[in-house]
């Protein structure tokens, strides 16, 4: 008995296979049980019986569903992997609408200077929110695969959060055409969180741009869509 105690994964294999002999056979054999309970003390249980069969085993509901899950593709992607443009010629106007924010921690030395505007450089907040809408109109020449769009609004909001001693950030784009302006909205909240940053270097290195995230989206093939829900 001492041998079948070296085996590892060989000797999974050959429980299984004593075990099917002994189905096959039908016949008791002891000497074979005393082989098997010396292998189950070694490695557990052996499975069901069923596991040994050729027979293919059937999907259960959970994992045929898995059938059914539209495969993600990359837009911006050819089929040979090559970056592309995306044709939208096809796609028809609708009235398209992106909300994105940003957060800026600032810290509460710095947070007071802004609060009471001293910071050197001018006013950080209506700075940031001139070069948040000016982000947005220039997004196309930002990112280099995005439309060069006719924005129809932009707004940009910041705020000082004195709780964690911030700058909230919102930008709101929309537009009435063929594709959506979600990127737009996200360069807008990006520009004006980099404009904080810039604003405020002099008094601390330690800024932080940080959780910069779509929260809505409407309009265009895929309706509408908002972060949580």
């Amino acid at each position: 008995m001492s041998v079948y105690r070296t085996i590892s994964q060989k000797g999974i294999a050959a429980r299984w296979l004593l075990q099917r002999r002994f189905i096959n056979n039908g016949v008791k054999d002891p000497v074979i049980d005393e082989l098997n309970k010396e292998l189950e003390s070694i490695f557990g249980e052996a499975p069901p019986t069923s596991s040994l069969s050729s027979t293919p085993t059937t999907l259960t509901e959970p994992e045929s569903n898995l059938k059914s899950i539209p495969k993600l593709h990359l837009t911006h992607v050819d089929n040979t992997g090559q970056a592309k443009m995306v044709d939208i010629s096809h796609k028809n106007d609708t009235k398209r609408v992106a909300i994105a924010t940003c957060r800026v921690l600032l810290g509460p030395e710095v947070f007071s200077l802004v609060a009471s505007n001293q910071i050197a450089k001018g006013d950080v907040l209506n700075v940031a929110k001139l070069a948040g809408i000016m982000g947005a109109k220039n997004t196309s020449s930002l990112i280099p695969l995005c439309h060069n769009i006719v924005l129809s609004k932009v707004r940009v909001d910041l705020k000082l959060n004195e709780k964690n001693y911030s700058v909230e950030i919102e930008g709101e784009v929309g537009c009435t055409g063929q594709t959506g302006v979600e990127m737009e909205a996200l360069t807008a909240v990006s520009v004006a969180g980099l404009t904080v940053y810039d604003m405020c270097k002099a008094a601390s290195k330690d800024i932080c741009v940080t959780d910069i995230c779509l929260q809505h989206k409407s309009g265009g093939k895929s309706g509408s869509w908002s972060r949580g829900q």
